[in-house]
């Protein structure tokens, strides 16, 4: 029988019949490899399958033990993991080159360190002395973290399996390379196999292993999606280099919430925590300026206050243009056109500007009407109130939706000294004995009451 042979990009993960020197799904260029088999492992005599151990079974009824944690004494990461590290648990952590992937899990290793969690450190991209520098530019050179610099996975395998750590960070899966696979390091082949190989291997053994994994320029780890579905979480380190802020999120986690977030700052020592996010965020708010609007959001399990910022302005002759920097760009097309259509605000030959002070990046639609307030705030020259917080879905019928968590919102704005706030109708406020609640049945509404126009 002929051999099957398939060619997968490594940007997108498309699979191709035959090699091209271009994507055709993505469109990257020289990014297509042969894509090879694993190995079929050792042959049986006579039948085709040797004789393993039968699975253990048991019901939905069955009680098992409570999940035990290991707490690193850092808070953020603690959050982001479900509440801290659970034992042979496999993480997969991604995100931009120079964000500080290395530097948060190399402290990361040695905090599980002065906890008493055994913790190994190995880097395919580093030799053991530069590593040591880092760590003691950071002041972790006292921390009792086992180095080691090798890319060849058998060599890691073998010396996981000798010193048995409770923790093994692998900076980074592109690096890794298996001698049972015939590819190059960081083709699709070898990061599945390598993925595969050290997720076993941290089940078998009760290992909890963290992979460092590269991005592509669209913001996906690169390699194939299966990686993904393999790990128990994923993580996306995130923020923008002007920004000293960085956001550690979970867009996976079989051990606690996903969409849960931690906060970091960028010093010259290194990671350090933000405890209050939002006052962090605000903290550089100007006074009241036309444009600035403050939205209450909810990042996992904590409510997280921001400025939003839009500028609008007259745009050359041509195509006004559309600038989004930590918001969803068709979803700010959306808000422009009901604006228009519903409430005769014309954006025509205007350029719009949209900014979430701080690097954060918002996604969920709650954030609606705190963008069009922003919007007509700047379009109208008109500033709001301070001291106001707004929040809110719109549709595109013009009418505002009600969203979760209002009270937790509302109770976060409070502590940070907000005594208004503009949401929906229907919402379920509870008590507002601190709060002026401003309700607001439509986008048309907000514009007649809060700007005076239309």
């Amino acid at each position: 029988m002929a051999k099957t042979v398939s060619f997968t990009c490594a940007d997108c993960g498309a699979v191709h019949a035959k090699w091209s020197g271009r994507c055709d799904d993505c469109g990257a260029w020289n990014s297509i490899s042969e894509d090879k088999p694993l190995s079929a492992g050792p042959k049986s005599k006579g039948l085709g399958a040797t004789r393993g151990k039968v699975v253990a079974l048991s019901n939905l009824s069955s009680e098992d033990e409570p999940l035990t944690r290991d707490l690193s004494g850092l808070g953020e990461l603690d959050r982001v993991l479900g509440g801290g590290l659970v034992p042979a648990s496999a993480i997969l952590v991604g995100g931009d080159p120079g964000i500080g992937k290395s530097t948060l899990l190399l402290q990361a290793a040695a905090a599980f360190a002065r906890q008493g969690v055994k913790s190994m450190y190995i880097s395919g991209e580093e030799a053991a002395s530069q590593i040591r520098m880092r760590a003691r530019r950071l002041g972790l050179q006292d921390a009792p973290v086992q180095l080691a610099a090798e890319t060849n996975l058998r060599n890691i395998l073998t010396t996981l399996e000798k010193e048995k750590p409770a923790l093994a960070v692998i900076d980074s899966i592109q690096t890794m390379w298996l001698d049972t696979v015939d590819s190059a390091p960081g083709s699709v082949s070898q990061v599945r196999a390598a993925a595969h190989e050290l997720t076993v291997f941290a089940k078998r053994y009760g290992i909890s292993v963290v992979l460092v994994g590269h991005v592509t320029k669209e913001g996906q780890i690169a390699g194939p999606r299966v990686v993904e579905h393999m790990v128990d979480t994923v993580l996306y380190f995130e923020g923008e280099r002007g920004h000293q802020f960085r956001i550690l999120r979970a867009v996976k986690n079989r051990f606690g919430p996903a969409d849960e977030i931690g906060v970091f700052e960028m010093t010259g020592d290194g990671l350090s925590e933000v405890a209050n996010p939002s006052a962090l965020f605000l903290s550089d708010r100007e006074a009241e300026s036309p444009g600035s609007a403050v939205f209450a959001g909810i990042e996992g399990t904590r409510p997280v206050l921001c400025e939003i910022q839009a500028l609008v302005s007259p745009a050359p002759a041509g195509q006004a243009r559309r600038s989004v920097v930590g918001w969803d760009g068709s979803r700010l097309s959306m808000i422009l056109a009901v604006l228009e259509a519903r409430c005769g605000i014309p954006f025509a030959g205007l350029d719009v500007y949209l900014n979430v002070a701080g690097g954060l990046r918002i996604t969920e639609p709650a954030a609606d009407l705190a963008v069009a307030a922003a919007l007509l705030s700047a379009r109208e020259d008109t500033s709001l109130p301070r001291q106001t917080v707004v929040f809110g879905e719109i549709s595109l019928s013009g009418t505002l939706r009600p969203v979760g968590q209002t009270e937790a919102r509302l109770k976060e704005a409070a502590k940070l000294g907000f005594d208004a706030a503009i949401l929906p109708d229907r919402s379920k406020t509870g008590s507002t004995d601190e709060m002026r609640v401003q309700k607001m049945p439509d986008l048309a509404a907000l514009v007649g009451d809060v700007f005076g126009a239309g």
